[in-house]
């Protein structure tokens, strides 16, 4: 444990880099408050729950911090230290620093006055993030954080499917609150791992599904019972509950079809796959699914759903993990590309994958990545997808875990510059919605992140775009593009490792754990 004499006291998240200031609120609805677009798989997670990351006005006054950990901290950090297992570097960081985990903030406002939107729409474009393995709401606060400062809506739900160390689902008028515990499944393939894997999908799409309900609900106006009482003070009376979800009210980017972006981080980028996918092909194929395929999520030709996934819609991939994808019984939806490359589709250009290095080295799944991602051969004239990854990044490096905990990553996987990192995963989102066909309106890149010489913001609303970040000649230090072949510009000394698996670059699971100090 010497090296954790090095350890800053307390870890702590750089500002937001975006010019508006960031707001978070929590919310969670009742399911049967929702018009879920697809039967509940799973009738006992009666509610559907996620945070909002938004760009917010300036709160004058002294605010409650937002803590990175939840209450209740002291169980969640036990059930992360049962998560990591014995002998992992982050479980002694988790075993041994208990208290100055309590103390981490994210570096947002609670329940700030939502800002009024400064686009040509008068509405606030919006982004759903799905967490991976080992993940939550906060999990990826840095980069859903930067996002929402640079003019967007953050919604990053809370999967109740087994993914995350312990999740909590508050009572309903039908249901009591119970807790949902890690799932441990093998991270290799077998028909009982991929039939826990389609279990898993069924409940995380659904709740994609369900958290779009409640953004048209709250975008409308209605009256929404949110179950989080999103205290200003830690009470739990009920004078102290704060109505926060009105002011979202005609704010958001919601209704245009192809406008909300649909992003995740490994088994979150794979639930993104899933869901648009399966919500775009169940009426847009022209062929018959065989008798052997089981759909994971079903929604209605005529569901606002299908409406607003579209071949348009962009899609954001961080370490997309495709092992769940694969499943036996969903081989006829793996055959299907991105939605993007139907007929009438702009391809390629609406999607952007961004792997960590340790990904890239990880042959097998890079060879499913490059197939999920990549044009039909039926059709090859498409532009292909965007897809880059950065030098000495690993898969640690595109959640909050990297940049809190900088030395152990790179102790352990040898990762660089985690700041960088996503700094660069961010400014790649925002170029890829800028050039969407929608013409989605995000804020200019900063002098800082555009690491420009010269420093200082660029002006909001000035039209700087960051065409470089999407560019595939190297011009972007470490940024390194990468063909559909598996080619790579820019590339510096990367040797593939054919026998690389999910044990050697995975956060996840025991994945991590077995990362021994």
């Amino acid at each position: 444990m010497s090296f954790l004499s090095r350890l800053n006291p307390t870890p702590s998240f750089p500002n937001y880099t975006g010019p508006y200031q960031v707001g978070t609120v929590d919310v969670e609805i009742a399911a049967s408050d929702l018009n879920s677009p697809a039967p509940a798989p799973d009738p006992e997670i009666a509610t559907v729950g996620f945070r909002i990351f938004y760009p917010c006005e300036r709160p004058t006054g002294h605010e409650r911090a937002v803590r990175w950990i939840p209450h209740p901290q002291r169980d969640i950090v036990s059930a992360y230290a049962r998560f990591l297992g014995g002998g992992s570097t982050f479980a002694e960081v988790f075993s041994f620093f208990p208290q100055l985990l309590y103390y981490m903030t994210i570096p947002a406002h609670r329940n700030a006055k939502l800002l009024t939107p400064s686009t040509s729409t008068k509405r606030w474009p919006v982004v759903v993030f799905s967490h991976g393995l080992g993940g939550g709401r906060n999990t990826y606060s840095h980069i859903c954080g930067s996002l929402a400062s640079h003019g967007m809506v953050v919604v990053a739900p809370d999967h109740r499917d087994g993914s995350s160390p312990i999740q909590y689902v508050r009572a309903t008028d039908h249901f009591k609150a119970r807790t949902v515990d890690y799932r441990n499944y093998s991270h290799q393939a077998s028909q009982e791992v991929y039939e826990g894997r389609d279990d898993q999908l069924r409940i995380r799409t659904w709740e994609l599904g369900l958290a779009h309900a409640a953004l048209l609900k709250i975008d409308a106006g209605d009256n929404v019972n949110n179950l989080d009482p999103n205290s200003t003070h830690h009470s739990k009376k009920e004078s102290d509950r704060n109505e926060v979800l009105s002011m979202f009210a005609h704010s958001l980017d919601v209704h245009t079809p192809g406008h909300i972006t649909w992003a995740g981080h490994s088994f979150g980028a794979a639930t993104t796959v899933q869901f648009t996918k399966s919500v775009f092909w169940s009426h847009n194929a022209k062929d018959s699914p065989p008798k052997s395929y089981k759909p994971l999520f079903t929604a209605s030709p005529s569901s606002v759903i299908a409406q607003q996934i579209t071949a348009s819609s962009p899609v954001a991939l961080l370490d997309l993990w495709c092992l769940p994808l694969r499943s036996p019984s969903t081989s006829w939806l793996w055959s299907k590309p991105m939605p993007s490359y139907a007929p009438s589709g702009p391809g390629g250009s609406v999607i952007l994958g961004v792997l960590s290095e340790a990904f890239f080295k990880w042959s097998g799944n890079l060879r499913d990545t490059q197939r999920a991602l990549s044009p039909p051969s039926s059709s090859p004239n498409f532009p292909a997808p965007h897809l880059f990854y950065p030098a000495t990044s690993a898969h640690l490096s595109q959640s909050d875990f990297g940049i809190l905990f900088p030395w152990v990553t790179k102790r352990v996987f040898k990762a660089e510059e985690p700041e960088r990192t996503l700094r660069l995963n961010t400014r790649a989102i925002l170029q890829l919605l800028r050039e969407n066909p929608g013409h989605i309106e995000v804020a200019d890149t900063s002098a800082v992140d555009g690491e420009e010489e010269a420093g200082g913001e660029a002006p909001v609303g000035a039209g700087k775009g960051d065409e470089r970040i999407l560019r595939r000649d190297g011009g972007v230090r470490g940024w390194v593009y990468v063909e559909a072949d598996g080619r790579v510009h820019n590339g510096v000394g990367v040797d593939m490792d054919e026998k690389k698996g999910p044990g050697d670059v995975v956060m996840e699971e025991g994945m991590l754990g077995e990362m021994k100090a």
